[in-house]
């Protein structure tokens, strides 16, 4: 999809469990869940402080977390970044239970439910909490108010074309 920034790409490679998110000029992003460390590896490469918001927006929802939540950088940080995290799978499954989504694709490990408990990172996994992970960057997650961009479809209908 073109967007404002330049072409936006995510492939996923359903053999490997992996994804690669690429936002054009706001950076890149790939990801690979690892059963062994009930961990996801995240590597970030050129990524701009608003593509690395927009990023963690996306794979969350992706991995069936964020309970509709919108990750916005308020840093005003300019430049162009490179990191790893390594976040527990814990940390996810725990957030897809707290939006009510029971267990998000039989996560190793993970008992399913949707009982809206919410679970820590486990200390013995390879990850961090995805809170934990963020502050390693040296950056914080807040939760607050704030404006974002929103596109709503009201009505749309299809006019049948000749092929």
């Amino acid at each position: 999809m073109d967007g404002p920034d330049g072409p936006m790409r995510i492939k996923v490679d359903m053999a490997t469990g992996s994804s690669v998110v690429d936002m054009g000029a706001k950076g890149k992003m790939s990801y690979k869940m690892n059963a062994a460390t009930q961990s996801i590896h995240i590597d970030l490469s050129m990524v701009t402080m608003t593509g690395f918001a927009d990023m963690m927006t996306q794979l969350l929802s992706q991995l069936g977390g964020g309970n509709g939540r919108q990750i916005v950088d308020m840093t005003d940080i300019k430049g162009n970044y490179e990191a790893s995290l390594e976040v527990s799978l814990a940390d996810f499954v725990a957030m897809a239970r707290n939006a009510g989504l029971g267990d998000p694709g039989g996560a190793p490990g993970a008992a399913g439910g949707g009982s809206g408990a919410g679970v820590a990172a486990d200390p013995g996994s390879g990850g961090q909490s995805m809170t934990d992970a963020v502050q390693s960057l040296g950056l914080k997650l807040e939760s607050r108010k704030a404006m974002v961009d929103q596109f709503i479809v009201d009505h749309a209908e299809k006019t049948p074309t000749e092929n």
